[in-house]
């Protein structure tokens, strides 16, 4: 998966707005991102990904791109 097909997922996951979401944005600044958010964002990177997601690492994440650093190995461009 590229790096827009995850932003696109990610959108979706936020019930965003479609090219809202370019990658820079902190977390606390996507309005949607609570713990439904976070809950469906996990089975979305189970599903498309098969990664199980550290609960730790996760809580970590302040920004979409720690989100893709944490699929590094998954995400391509």
């Amino acid at each position: 998966m590229t790096k827009q097909e995850f932003l696109r997922e990610l959108e979706e996951v936020l019930e965003a707005d479609a090219s809202s979401i370019n990658g820079d944005e902190t977390l606390a600044e996507l309005g949607s991102w609570d713990s439904l958010a976070v809950m469906t964002f996990i089975a979305m990177v189970d599903e498309k990904f098969g990664v199980t997601l550290a609960a730790s690492k996760l809580a970590d994440a302040k920004s979409v791109g720690d989100l893709i650093a944490l699929l590094e190995d998954k995400i391509s461009g």
